[in-house]
């Protein structure tokens, strides 16, 4: 059976990079890290990626992308690209968790049974928070993503392992690599391809208000 590759896109963070993913041992990867770099790279990026896989669009499954939570910015960029593609093309788009992808990843490196933690920035007073637990080869959450007092981030890490750019601004874990994010596409985003493209945002899972200045 000829199974179609994923195009996969990260852009939620720092890491600016894309995969064509055929399978987990045949696949075009490539990553950026450069902080704002993914507004004049990304689609480059992605041209290579293609270019180096030897096919087009056309020859695609899907375009997944990391859907956040992530940088404003970043996840807007990476889904107006993709969007764009994917409207051209006629192909769906797969939103993929960042949490979850990162969990995807780290499931591959962390020990059965692990319990672990993942934290990103919101911004000075608040992060993304969520636990996880590796579960044959897996990850399951242990606690739901959900937003966190910065000053609260000790405790309620305290005994796990701990990952993102709370922590850490230069942790690797504080975004997926592609390779992961087309993973979890496979894996688990069979119900969620949708050709609707005005109406897939990304998960920026906080309500960003523009604060106007007092005169």
């Amino acid at each position: 059976m000829n199974i179609k590759p994923i195009l996969a896109i990260e852009a939620s963070g720092n890491l600016c990079g894309a995969v064509v993913y055929f399978d987990k041992s045949k696949y075009t990867e490539i990553n950026i890290n450069i902080k704002n770099s993914h507004s004049g790279l990304l689609l480059d990026i992605i041209d290579k990626t293609l270019l180096y896989a030897g096919i087009g669009l056309k020859d695609l499954e899907c375009i997944a992308i990391s859907s956040g939570p992530g940088s404003f910015t970043g996840l807007r960029i990476g889904y107006s690209a993709v969007k764009g593609l994917a409207f051209g093309s006629s192909l769906p788009i797969c939103p993929v968790p960042t949490f979850e992808a990162v969990a995807l990843q780290l499931s591959h490196v962390l020990s059965e049974g692990t319990s672990f933690v993942i934290a990103n920035k919101v911004n000075v007073e608040e992060v993304y928070y969520a636990r996880f637990h590796i579960k044959s080869n897996n990850y399951i959450f242990a606690e739901k993503l959900e937003i966190i007092k910065a000053s609260d981030l000790q405790e309620r890490s305290k005994g796990y392992s701990s990952f993102g750019n709370a922590f850490n601004k230069d942790d690797e874990y504080s975004a997926p690599r592609p390779y992961y994010v087309a993973e979890w596409c496979k894996l688990f985003g069979a119900g969620l391809h949708t050709l609707n493209y005005d109406y897939i945002e990304p998960n920026y899972f906080k309500n960003f208000i523009v604060k106007e200045s007092l005169k």
